[in-house]
């Protein structure tokens, strides 16, 4: 599994229905996107959730390099960098996913809490209570569904859930759903990832 997630950061005047228009007419595009687990279209405005921001942060779980690829790649990113210029697109490596207890239920928000994998530790440690700390949240009322990841070039931690309703109860920066493409979500593997 790898996680992927670009953030679009907008001006604080910026009437954030051309992103909720953009994402209604265009969200679909991916909902059939071979090797793609999901696509989370996730906005952040400011002064909601806390959120300083106005943000367009989609994120993205895939089952394999080559889906991921062929979206970079094979024109599906292009579409962002046509309208909003090319932003930085953030990797991780999946450590853990596991449906949450409200699997079937449709999500309303999402929650991203990173936090670094502090200098001096056995990263393997680390990274098994990062897919304890996934089987947790998944244990959480609410939560659709969660994964964690690393990036190790910033030696970074994500936890990254859904939720059915709009108040998550976790740390992190909380951005509604505005739709969710889940082709092969079924196919994310489950627990530990190595």
């Amino acid at each position: 599994m790898h996680a992927l997630q670009y953030e679009l950061t907008l001006p604080a005047d910026y009437d954030m229905r051309i992103v909720r228009d953009r994402v209604a007419r265009r969200g679909h595009l991916l909902d059939a996107w071979q090797g793609l687990g999901l696509k989370a279209y996730l906005v952040r405005e400011r002064g909601v959730h806390g959120s300083p921001v106005n943000q367009y942060a989609p994120f993205y779980l895939w089952n394999t390099a080559e889906g991921m690829n062929a979206f970079l790649w094979g024109g599906g990113f292009q579409g962002i960098a046509d309208d909003f210029g090319r932003p930085p697109v953030r990797q991780w490596t999946g450590l853990a996913y596991e449906d949450g207890v409200a699997a079937d239920a449709p999500a309303v928000a999402a929650v991203r809490h990173r936090c670094p994998v502090p200098d001096g530790v056995r990263v393997g440690e680390v990274a098994e209570e990062a897919v304890r700390a996934c089987g947790r949240l998944a244990g959480t009322d609410g939560v659709v569904l969660a994964a964690s990841a690393v990036d190790t070039a910033r030696w970074e931690l994500v936890h990254f859930s859904l939720w059915r309703h709009d108040a998550p109860r976790t740390d992190g920066e909380v951005f509604q759903v505005l739709h969710l493409s889940a082709p092969e979500r079924d196919r994310l593997p489950r627990g530990r990832q190595w």
